[in-house]
C-alpha cells in the first residue's frame, strides 16, 4: 500500500472518531462535514473520482446542511 493511502486511512479513522466523540449537535454536523471531505479525498486517492464527487455533494454538503436546518427548526419550535 502506498504511503499516501496509509496516511489518508489514518485521517479517516481519526475524523470518524472525532465525529463520534463530539457532543454538541452543531459541532457534530461540522465534524460530519469535515469527515465527508476526508472521505472524498480518500476516494480520490484510491482512484474513484466519481464516488469522490458524489461524496462531496452528499456527505460534505447536503447531509450536514439538512442536519443544521433540522436543528434550527427544533430550536425555533422550542421557543
Amino acid at each position: 500500500m502506498d504511503t499516501l493511502q496509509t496516511i489518508i486511512l489514518i485521517f479517516v479513522g481519526v475524523a470518524g472518531t472525532a465525529v463520534v466523540l463530539v457532543r454538541r449537535p452543531v459541532d457534530q454536523a461540522i465534524a460530519l462535514s469535515f469527515y465527508g471531505l476526508i472521505l472524498a479525498l480518500m476516494f480520490f486517492v484510491f482512484q474513484a473520482p466519481d464516488v469522490a464527487m458524489s461524496q462531496i455533494a452528499i456527505g460534505a454538503v447536503a447531509l450536514p446542511l439538512m442536519i443544521l436546518l433540522a436543528l434550527a427548526k427544533i430550536r425555533r419550535d422550542a421557543e
